[in-house]
């Protein structure tokens, strides 16, 4: 019988036996492994003999928590990165090159924007942004050399919600993987495979961590796609089969750029692991709540929540996720000057980026995480200077909801 998710999440793994008896796999916070003997060391070298020999490229810790995440995600294979842009960095290294291009939406996190278009752009890298809800402009946007759809399974900070399925069929129909990041919403919420996501990435600095604990990232094979199709991974897939996308990272995507998890980092993101669902249970329950008290208050011009039966995104959302819609929320307010002074009369929210905290953040995406962009190009990625982002946390709702009503009726 197939055990539920917390269930798996405190019990599953262990996968290499502990001498001791223990119940927690222990931190090998070491570089270097030692073989019995030179041929030994040869044949980890070359991948066949499985052993660890450079924590830059395995680790136990961190193997063990990549074996909870795949236990958990029901995905063929994960690598665990040093952060979530390095698993979406990671990922698109191994897929495009220079004069390729990927397919995805203005509508992303600001960094996303920043490393696909002033990082990759300038080695070569096309990128398309498109109307993902508009399926007819992301098949006109493909061509011959299109490597990567990519897109957030809600988007943070717009909370757009798009027929993820629908996507992964025009790209299944032209042999071009999907990327999901799905950081908001998890494995917990959301099964990619499911929706035909090839791959799935994940900030486990995020839900994941526990608190806000430790960066890292997780890069997830769903086990939808045949990797002989990729044209980066063609040779790849002849060798090792199924296993080529993460094999290739191993062997040298991942293990150049040294974006790896550190071991400490792994462990308590391990220790997460075993709580999220009941995080993500009362994060999403929070939200609710304030969505709907935002959403009547006379002060509040706006409020953005795929949970209100009001959201554009509600109906697609539901079909999707069930009856939870993530821990985000945005609302606006008459202008920037107001946000700002809503910001500052808060005492228990705090004012910090970061997002699926224990403790409820809020920001100003326009002046924060999107300040590298002038005002016009805000706009076109649905950022406005009126927007507050609230994250919900697991604190008592009748808190947050005082702090809330406190500092909107402060005159």
């Amino acid at each position: 019988m197939m055990q539920g998710f917390t269930t798996r999440a405190i019990h599953g793994g262990l996968a290499e036996a502990e001498a001791h008896g223990a119940l927690r796999v222990p931190v090998y916070d070491t570089v270097a492994f030692e073989q019995s003997d030179a041929r030994s060391l040869q044949l980890a070298f070359e991948g066949r003999k499985p052993a660890h020999v450079y924590t830059r490229i395995t680790n136990p810790t961190v193997r063990e928590f990549e074996q909870k995440v795949r236990l958990l995600s029901g995905g063929l294979a994960v690598l665990a990165v040093s952060s979530g842009m390095a698993a979406i960095s990671t990922t698109l290294l191994a897929l495009a090159g220079a004069g390729t291009n990927i397919v995805t939406s203005r509508h992303l996190f600001g960094n996303t924007v920043s490393l696909l278009e002033k990082t990759l752009a300038p080695w070569g890298l096309e990128v398309r942004y498109v109307d993902m809800t508009d399926t007819a402009e992301v098949q006109q946007a493909m061509d011959g050399n299109t490597r990567a759809l990519f897109l957030e399974s809600i988007t943070n900070p717009q909370l757009e919600v798009v027929d993820c399925a629908r996507i992964a069929g025009i790209g299944a129909a032209r042999n071009v993987p999907l990327v999901i990041d799905n950081t908001l919403m998890t494995p917990y919420l959301f099964d990619t495979a499911r929706a035909g996501a090839a791959i799935e990435l994940l900030s486990s600095t995020k839900y994941i961590s526990g608190g806000a604990t430790s960066l890292g990232g997780i890069i997830i094979d769903n086990g939808t796609f045949d990797w002989h199709h990729a044209p980066r991974l063609a040779d790849s897939a002849r060798k090792t089969g199924p296993m080529a996308f993460i094999a290739s990272l191993r062997q040298a995507v991942h293990r150049d750029t040294g974006a790896c998890l550190a071991p400490h980092n792994a462990y308590l993101q391990s220790l997460g692991l075993e709580t999220m669902s009941l995080r993500i249970n009362r994060s999403c329950a929070n939200a609710m709540r304030l969505a709907r008290y935002l959403a009547g208050h006379p002060r509040v011009l706006a409020v953005h929540y795929p949970g209100l039966p009001d959201s554009p995104f509600h109906a697609m959302a539901r079909r999707q996720f069930g009856d939870r819609f993530g821990g985000i929320l945005t609302f606006d307010l008459a202008d920037r000057q107001s946000c700002f002074r809503l910001m500052d009369r808060l005492r228990l929210i705090r004012r910090a980026t970061n997002i699926n905290d224990n403790k409820t953040l809020i920001l100003h995406p326009g002046s924060t995480i999107f300040a590298e962009y002038p005002e016009r190009e805000q706009e076109a990625m649905g950022i406005r200077p009126t927007m507050l982002r609230l994250s919900a946390g697991i604190e008592d709702i009748d808190d947050i909801l005082t702090d809330l009503e406190e500092a909107l009726q402060t005159p």
